[in-house]
């Protein structure tokens, strides 16, 4: 998903989605009780001026405007991220005459000879046809329901034929689609497929993924799977983002390297072990080193449970 245009380098968490460009992304800023995570930025931190211009895209209700970025952005007068982002929103309000507008675009794309931007020549339809999937899909969540939307993701797994836009969207989904994923996960006797729908469920953010994601990372021979791929757990302990997944992520660390599970040097990268480079990951995703994320998701807990506590107090009747 990550693309050269972006500031960070591809994870292994996506080597068994289809090769394409960085569409569709995960991103989370100023989420009360949710770690900061981005796909896009380099250690992207509340309060600065990267995370301010997310916040102000990500709370337009205008879908005309967010379309407008997006055109800008493939045109090259505005910056490509600022496009993804614009995206990614527009996916989430989920419009009917925008994802009518999606439709048509796609089809203009798959069309298209040669670059479909003449001004920014290396934006390709690749780098837009997994947003405009979400944006498509998220609109018949409205229209069919969030188990027709599943039925359909599901049924391309196995062919292959899905892509980020599918993921994103398929991470969002009720109708029991974190559990779908999951059996899916235990039961499958291909490798790749277990490595891939280990992939897809980084993308839920279901807190009762927590146990299962843990066991990924601590022991992944016990699942059966290759240990370079259990870097996929610690993507959705971290997009999952609370206080208890990153502290389950913490320890799984620590019970890791107690082990010695991932003492391989065939793991390492770039002069470190498997375990220092994800600690890395986390501070490049989320601004913040895993324990200080720790202790601010646990006091802020706490302040919560104090607020409500609080109020009970002065308010029996609450």
């Amino acid at each position: 998903m990550r693309s050269a245009v972006l500031l960070v380098v591809l994870p292994l968490a996506l080597a068994f989605l289809p090769a394409s460009g960085l569409a569709q992304v995960q991103i989370r800023v100023g989420q009360p009780g949710r770690a900061t995570y981005s796909e896009l930025h380099e250690a992207l931190r509340e309060g600065t001026p990267a995370a301010d211009s997310v916040l102000a895209i990500m709370r337009v209700k205008a879908p005309g405007a967010l379309w407008r970025h997006m055109r800008a952005a493939a045109q090259g007068t505005e910056n490509w991220n600022v496009g993804l982002v614009a995206l990614t929103r527009l996916a989430e309000l989920r419009s009917r005459a925008y994802a009518d507008s999606a439709v048509r675009l796609r089809r203009r794309l798959e069309q298209a000879e040669g670059p479909p931007f003449p001004r920014n020549p290396g934006i390709t339809a690749e780098d837009l046809e997994p947003s405009l999937q979400a944006i498509i899909l998220e609109r018949r969540r409205v229209t069919l329901g969030d188990s027709a939307v599943l039925a359909d993701i599901l049924a391309r797994i196995p062919t292959r034929k899905y892509d980020h836009g599918d993921a994103w969207v398929l991470g969002r989904l009720g109708a029991g689609a974190a559990d779908s994923v999951a059996a899916r996960f235990r039961t499958t006797d291909s490798v790749e497929f277990r490595v891939r729908y280990l992939t897809l469920l980084s993308y839920f953010t279901d807190p009762k993924l927590i146990p299962l994601l843990t066991q990924v990372y601590v022991a992944p021979d016990s699942l059966g799977l290759p240990k370079r791929y259990a870097i996929r757990a610690s993507d959705g302990l971290l997009w999952i983002g609370t206080g208890a997944s990153l502290e389950a992520l913490l320890d799984a660390r620590a019970r890791a390297r107690a082990s010695g599970v991932y003492a391989d040097p065939s793991l390492a990268r770039g002069g470190y072990d498997f375990l220092a480079n994800d600690s890395s990951s986390v501070i490049s995703r989320t601004g913040k080193w895993l324990t200080d994320w720790v202790s601010v998701l646990g006091d802020s807990a706490a302040a919560r449970v104090r607020g409500a506590t609080d109020k009970t107090a002065t308010d029996p009747g609450r």
